[in-house]
């Protein structure tokens, strides 16, 4: 017996059923006795995307993600993933190979903590075989703990060792979890603070991730409606209120119209289990009259680099918004009106004019036209870019249905998404949105998908360019040439790694594709051509307010 099938049992102990993998020197032992013994592997094609599909598979299994890589330029390809899921909350364990001890040299050597530490990861190196099996144990610890990726650099040559003496593992972390309740209010902060909330006359109740982890959706609704009260998401946990009249969809870049007209209103917003990103606030401009309450086990005042909240209530998010549902007086509707129901119902949430070229789509038009077409119950992934605000824009899909991850801003992600959503939820199709640009930074993971058998639908607007970036240049006045590429025959190429790839030139042709990929499943592309004359609303904010477009 060897050391690194001590660590592929470490890692079964721990009830590890699906690892993202790409094999190398470092790792390729341990990853082949982990598959032998049990675990579904799936084999990408690029390191990044090993990390990036776990964030996904975290995130829609509720289980720690599981990655392996190897030493050195395996490890350096992690950069941008990690952060990525550190600033998602994400609790992942990744076993990355370290160079060999004995060796005097490697050419893949490389001081490999520094990389990991700078992105918020943790890294251990485990240069001690008997403690090996406790190290794995308390990396899910730690990784659950404190929601984050967690890195195990062990050096090969240690890993090929014989074992030596028994086969002791530990009781999973599982077992060391502590046994805690939700925590609720201070009796007296809850007296000062439904004083606040009795005076406030235009309410928002907003919820984030935390409210979700926690359940506090229907709490929410409650104190919506005892307040006369709107109610809002962040970005990630968009969908929490899809079908409620009174919700006013994402509060932040991504607001609609009608969404930034309510925050315009609000008096007070109500923070539920979120963080107060500055984008979730769209950097203060998105209620400009409007004290904030947070209502957060871990409360704070200033977040990235702003005043985000004036008030605060900790405590669990469902306890907290119960007992301060009980401690209001219930309001008569006002602001709850029939009237504003129906404009958040009918309202578009860009109704902006462009002229658009022969032969190419409206963004908006194809999304509308795809959320009629697309069955509910599908798993939908939307990636990064100037096309993710059009993809959000889809009502009536709930939060577990939908999966945003853009905490770190990168685009090429989304296919990574979409295999791990697939691989957490293969009893439904999974549905990617992405851009021509960021579905050919990791294209090559059709063929992962081709390989695994993955039933992804990935659905790309093609503008022949970086959307964000033509837009930002065009309004500064520069020359768009450095972002514009030519449309990429995208179904060509999905054909050509044995997926299935159609190019979208009638929107009317949407619900039989949709009925025919329910029917036959598998892998494919669908290349939709649209116009890059359609600005988000996002970028018109940021760089065309003022100026003609």
């Amino acid at each position: 017996m060897k050391c690194f099938d001590i660590l592929a049992q470490g890692f079964r102990q721990e009830g590890v059923g699906t690892c993202f993998a790409l094999l190398g020197d470092a790792n390729m032992h341990f990853a082949t006795r982990l598959a032998e013994g049990g675990c579904r592997m799936i084999y990408v094609r690029h390191e990044h995307c090993a990390v990036a599909a776990a964030m996904a598979y975290a995130r829609k299994s509720g289980e720690t993600g599981v990655a392996t890589v190897t030493c050195g330029p395996g490890l350096t390809q992690l950069m941008t993933a990690l952060p990525a899921a550190v600033r998602a909350g994400i609790p992942m364990v990744i076993l990355a190979g370290e160079p060999p001890l004995k060796s005097g040299w490697y050419n893949q050597a490389i001081d490999q903590a520094p990389f990991v530490t700078a992105t918020g990861a943790a890294y251990h190196s485990l240069h001690w075989p008997a403690r090996m099996p406790i190290a794995i144990r308390d990396a899910f610890a730690q990784a659950t703990r404190e929601q984050r990726p967690v890195v195990l650099g062990i050096p090969f040559d240690l890993q090929e060792r014989d074992w030596e003496g028994a086969v002791d593992l530990p009781p999973p972390s599982a077992t060391l979890v502590p046994e805690t309740g939700p925590v609720p209010p201070n009796p007296d902060d809850l007296a000062r603070i439904a004083g606040v909330v009795g005076a406030a006359r235009r309410v928002v109740v907003m919820a984030g991730m935390g409210a979700v982890a926690a359940g506090a959706g229907p709490a929410c609704r409650a104190l919506a409606q005892a307040c006369d009260g709107l109610l809002a998401t962040t970005l990630p946990a968009r969908g929490l209120f899809h079908d409620d009249p009174f919700s006013i969809g994402i509060a932040g870049g991504f607001s609609s119209g009608v969404s930034r007209d309510c925050f315009g209103e609000a008096d007070l917003v109500i923070g539920v289990g979120t963080s107060l990103a500055s984008h979730n606030a769209d950097a203060g401009r998105l209620w400009p009259n409007a004290k904030v309450l947070q209502i957060d086990l871990d409360p704070i005042s200033v977040s990235q680099g702003r005043v985000a909240a004036q008030m605060h209530l900790r405590a669990d998010a469902r306890l907290g918004v119960e007992a301060l549902t009980a401690a209001i007086p219930v309001r008569p509707a006002e602001w709850r009106s029939d009237a504003l129901a129906e404009r958040i119902k009918t309202t578009p949430a860009d109704s902006a004019e462009f002229e658009i070229e022969p032969g190419l789509h409206d963004p908006r038009a194809v999304v509308q036209a795809l959320n009629a077409a697309i069955p509910q119950g599908w798993q939908l992934v939307n990636s990064s870019g100037h096309c993710s605000y059009f993809f959000a824009q889809m009502p009536g899909r709930p939060y577990e249905e939908f999966l945003t991850i853009r905490e770190f801003g990168a685009i090429g992600n989304g296919i990574s998404f979409a295999m791990g959503v697939a691989a957490a939820r293969p009893d439904v199709p999974t549905v990617m949105f992405d851009g021509d640009g960021s579905l050919l930074m990791h294209v090559q993971e059709l063929e992962t998908i081709v390989r695994h058998k993955l039933n992804i639908l990935i659905v790309v607007l093609n503008d022949g360019a970086y959307g964000s970036e033509i837009h930002k240049l065009r309004a500064e006045g520069i020359s768009d040439e450095g972002a514009v590429f030519g449309r990429t025959d995208l179904a060509a190429i999905a054909r050509g790694f044995g997926a299935g790839g159609k190019t979208l030139t009638d929107l009317s042709a949407l619900p039989d594709m949709v009925a025919d990929f329910a029917k036959d499943g598998g892998a494919a592309v669908w290349d939709v051509p649209i116009s890059d004359q359609v600005i988000s609303p996002v970028v018109r904010r940021s760089h065309w307010s003022g100026k003609a477009h």
